[in-house]
């Protein structure tokens, strides 16, 4: 079982397998459900008890977690309605279409700026606009070129 995982699924499953496989007898249970756990309580003797001691361990660990998360969601609320408004007046102070004509083409300057620094014009990537993935015309060649010619043997 993975910290942080639910004891009682555990549980289950280690009780299904127990009935699939027969009685081992107690010792070989206890060594095989503490192999499962992601921490080994000690000094206990039987199965039942162990099981036991585990789901109170994840019925603490669990509720520990849960007064842990108001204290989180309250900063990390605060945060992204921050990220939000920065997010929005990035897009306000930038707008793309200053970089489009009326034809909603890239602009000579811009175009020039692109080709000067080793960017594509199409989509404004770190490559070149030939093997832009983006680009209509080189989606078609690329699905054609993948697939083998036909009437060659």
């Amino acid at each position: 079982m993975k910290e942080g995982g639910h004891s009682a699924l555990y549980i289950t499953d280690f009780r299904s397998k127990v009935l699939r496989i027969g009685d081992w007898g107690e010792r070989a249970l206890i060594h095989h459900f503490r192999e499962g756990l992601a921490s080994h309580p000690s000094n206990i003797c039987s199965i039942q008890d162990l099981m036991v001691v585990s789901l109170e361990l994840d019925t603490r660990y669990h509720e520990r977690q849960k007064e842990k998360k108001p204290e989180a969601s309250k900063s990390n609320s605060s945060s992204s309605i921050h990220k939000k408004k920065n997010f929005h007046s990035q897009k306000q102070e930038e707008p793309h279409s200053s970089l489009l004509n009326k034809d909603f083409k890239l602009k000579g300057s811009e175009n020039e700026r692109r080709i000067k620094e080793g960017f594509c014009t199409y989509c404004g990537g770190k490559h070149s606009l030939e093997p832009c993935v983006k680009r209509p015309q080189n989606k078609v060649t690329q699905l054609s070129g993948s697939f083998p010619s036909q009437g060659k043997a």
